[in-house]
């Protein structure tokens, strides 16, 4: 089922993406001129429709002792392509794992580590599973902001 967003809709998201810990449903009621009771219900259909699936915490890695964030770009068949990502999360130490569409380094997979034994560990499970590794970049500032589609126009003064 294709979902319309509104207005209202595209704002919640946008908040929600933007700052999901410090926003609360009154908040955008507020700013968009509507009750709390109606956010909450919005918040709620959009999650049972599929639109919102997670909120998740941003983690400083360093700070929480595993310093070595990474990415290591594999290959993987493409007919297991889904299963050997979905495998992946079963490594300690992998954090997340990004299919890509192309027959080539198509499984990208994010990992922590706390030493450079703990990198090769984890790559050397990600080849027993079937990945094979092609490149290993270490990451130093990952940043992200909300998609900008569902913004709303700025607030009147």
């Amino acid at each position: 089922m294709t979902w319309h967003l509104d207005e209202l809709d595209r704002y919640i998201v946008y908040c929600l993406q933007d700052d999901a810990r410090n926003t609360s449903s009154s908040d955008i009621a507020e700013r968009m001129g509507v009750s709390s009771s109606t956010v909450r219900n919005r918040i709620h259909r959009l999650e049972e429709d599929g639109i919102l699936t997670d909120y998740t915490a941003s983690v400083d890695f360093e700070a929480a002792g595993s310093q070595l964030h990474t990415l290591i770009v594999c290959t993987a068949p493409i007919p297991q392509r889904n299963e050997l990502a979905k495998e992946a999360l079963d490594i300690e130490g992998v954090i997340d794992v990004r299919e890509v569409m192309t027959g080539e380094e198509n499984v990208h997979v994010g990992i922590v580590g706390t030493d450079s034994n703990d990198l090769t560990r984890i790559g050397e499970e990600l080849d027993e599973i079937g990945l094979e590794v092609n490149d290993e970049d270490l990451i130093r500032n990952e940043y992200t902001t909300p998609y900008q589609g569902f913004d709303v126009p700025a607030a009147e003064e």
